[in-house]
């Protein structure tokens, strides 16, 4: 965080910080934010409530360290390229998908995780020492204006206008929603015979083209296996997990159908 000062500013003022020796992250105004032990700094200014858990997190690491998103990893990391010197990823979760794809980039780039959920960034501090983990709100958000040359937003609610304002001038979006075909076997069987078996993301495509400019997209679907233990773990870190129960639900593969949509910022 010390070599990486320039990104940040207070989410309080928005005025300059400075990562101090002693482990505090501070403002002109002394507003002042501790480092803590485990490797991250909780940026937020009012108490949240997250329905996410530690077991969670847990679970989703598993799942993606099964390989099931590697496809994905590599489509973004195609897009970024070798140029990119800072990349952030709001939602990051427990920071798997953020590592994986640096870790098939050069290895200069700075990657930065923010979370809303305490659960995901303690997670993500735990296991990966060589990012920055921070707890933080995308409305409130502890970044300097044109500090990123990348966002992912990977399966993540977005705010649009901040991330306008994080990227640097020809700096990239890289946003990525659920397709039909998503995780098809697992909501045939949870969603059986209702309207939520199939869904659309038109409406938020329209919006992303709305908002960026020289905006594409590119989908990607393949079939992973997918070993008989990480059932559960799939169903726990998604919300179909809320709606049966896991032993009731048997799979051998499942479909990831995914859209990825790049824009560029309005500057």
């Amino acid at each position: 965080m010390k070599e990486n000062n320039r990104l940040f500013c207070c989410p309080i003022c928005k005025g300059v910080m400075d990562v101090l020796a002693e482990g505090e992250v501070v403002c002109g105004n002394r507003h002042s934010f501790t480092i803590a032990k485990q490797g991250y700094v909780n940026f937020l200014t009012r108490a949240v409530r997250s329905m996410y858990t530690k077991n969670l997190f847990e679970s989703r690491k598993m799942v993606i360290d099964a390989g099931l998103y590697n496809t994905l990893h590599n489509e973004i990391a195609k897009i970024i390229g070798n140029s990119a010197t800072a990349i952030l990823d709001t939602g990051c979760g427990e920071g798997s998908h953020l590592v994986n794809v640096c870790e098939l980039l050069n290895d200069e780039v700075v990657g930065v995780g923010m979370d809303i959920a305490k659960e995901g960034i303690l997670t993500a501090a735990k296991y990966y020492e060589k990012k920055i983990w921070c707890v933080g709100d995308l409305a409130c958000s502890p970044f300097r204006e044109q500090s990123f040359d990348y966002i992912l937003n990977i399966l993540s609610p977005a705010n649009y206008g901040e991330f306008n304002r994080l990227l640097k001038n020809g700096g990239k979006v890289i946003k990525v929603v659920p397709q039909s075909g998503y995780l098809q076997e697992l909501r045939k069987q949870v969603f059986a015979h209702s309207e939520k078996e199939d869904y659309s993301n038109e409406q938020t495509v329209k919006r992303f083209y709305e908002q960026f400019l020289d905006a594409k997209r590119h989908r990607i679907t393949y079939k992973m296996p997918i070993e008989k233990e990480l059932v559960p773990k799939l169903m726990e870190m998604t919300p179909l997990g809320w709606h049966a129960e896991t032993g009731a639900i048997d799979l051998n593969e499942v479909t990831i159908d995914l859209e990825l949509l790049v824009g560029s910022c309005k500057r």
